[in-house]
């Protein structure tokens, strides 16, 4: 029987389980032990994948992620509590996985990675996992694991369904080749606009943890070169093959994905804003003005800000209510399905005299009503 050298007491006990699996053994646990990963977003698909990873063994974890908690984020971020709202996710991940594993060593990165720092923050790390939720970061953390020649572990939900892959491993196909071009602004709703079935981030985060033991501790062969998709509601999985269009050729720099992703172009030239303190002071002037609420009913009755309540779904349905004379300002939690439709009433009805409201009920309660509950 192995000695197990490479660990205390303490340790060979709590990875005894390990120890015993045929194929895994000493060998492959010592290779977690030794091995670094950053995990870039501590939201639905990060907190369960930080969890395992960190009990699993693994030496290193860097958690980057600039968001706080909120309350819409519980139920899928199994990480956070009620009593945390408005922390930093990182923070309180970093706090409760060192209370797991003592023996991790784990860091904070509370900054939004971008082009200009994107390779200096994951240089130190041997494998890079995205456990993001928007398509300028996927191209991002793609293209800086081919500079880098890291292997990536990705991972993607939408309402009922989840993927995964590995990308760069030892040279195989990158996220480019999947998608080599990003979708049309707007094209893809946002897990805010579509919803996610909560249980679904947990089961592609671990599919995700479980990529990331393989390839760290070198004890079964990666999910490189596939796309594994799940469907929540059938249960069933099916596994592509991802063919080569060598575009890692293509990538000799890191580059504006916002604008690559058409993000800063579609917001500048289709839609017009307010600020939530122009708002109030539109209210305060008792100017003429009509407010409307895009929300689902159930999202009203946490908190509201006044407004005509016509859900996004039900706008196609009642463009008749919405003012033509005076300026409409449009509204929603984050601003995010508020713009849209301001930009969908635009291209399809002709409006000229709308409004989104920047950053939504979130940017009012932090700004102007500190004491208004969010979610």
């Amino acid at each position: 029987m192995s000695s197990y050298s490479h660990f205390t007491q303490e340790e060979t006990e709590r990875y005894s389980r390990h120890f015993s699996l045929p194929g895994f053994g000493e060998e492959a646990q010592a290779n977690l032990k030794n091995s670094s990963v950053i995990v870039i977003g501590a939201g639905g698909l990060g907190c369960p994948l930080l969890q395992y990873l960190a009990a699993a063994g693994v030496g290193t974890i860097a958690i980057a992620d600039h968001d706080r908690v909120s309350l819409s984020n519980l139920q899928r971020q199994v990480l956070f509590n009620s009593d945390e709202i408005g922390l930093y996710k990182s923070e309180v991940a970093l706090s409760k996985l060192q209370r797991l594993n003592a023996n991790t060593f784990f860091s904070t990165i509370i900054r939004k990675i971008n082009s200009q720092n994107a390779l200096e923050l994951l240089a130190p790390y041997d494998l890079i996992i995205d456990c993001t939720d928007n398509f300028p970061t996927r191209y991002l953390l793609n293209d800086a694991s081919v500079l880098l020649n890291k292997p990536l572990i990705y991972g993607s939900i939408f309402r009922y369904e989840g993927q995964v892959a590995v990308f760069n491993y030892q040279g195989g196909v990158t996220y480019r080749d999947l998608y080599p071009q990003p979708p049309a602004p707007g094209v893809v709703p946002s897990c805010e606009e579509g919803g996610v079935l909560g249980v679904l981030a947990g089961i592609i985060g671990c599919m995700q943890a479980n990529e990331a033991i393989k390839i760290l501790s070198g004890f079964a062969p990666p999910l490189s070169g596939k796309l594994l998709l799940f469907d929540s509601l059938s249960n069933e999985t099916t596994i592509i093959s991802i063919a080569s269009k060598n575009e890692r050729k293509k990538i000799s720099e890191l580059i504006d994905y916002d604008d690559f992703c058409n993000v800063q172009s579609n917001q500048a030239n289709y839609m017009k804003e307010v600020t939530v303190q122009e708002l109030k002071e539109l209210k305060d002037t008792g100017a003429n003005f009509q407010l409307i609420d895009v929300r689902e009913p159930h999202e009203v009755d946490i908190c509201e800000i006044g407004g005509e309540l016509i859900p996004q779904g039900d706008i196609p349905h009642n463009v008749d209510k919405i003012s033509r004379d005076k300026q409409v300002i449009i509204h929603c939690r984050s601003g995010a399905r508020s713009g849209n439709m301001v930009k969908w009433l635009e291209t399809n009805h002709g409006f000229t005299n709308l409004y989104n409201l920047k950053g939504g009920i979130l940017a009012w309660a932090k700004e102007i009503d500190t004491n208004m509950p969010t979610y």
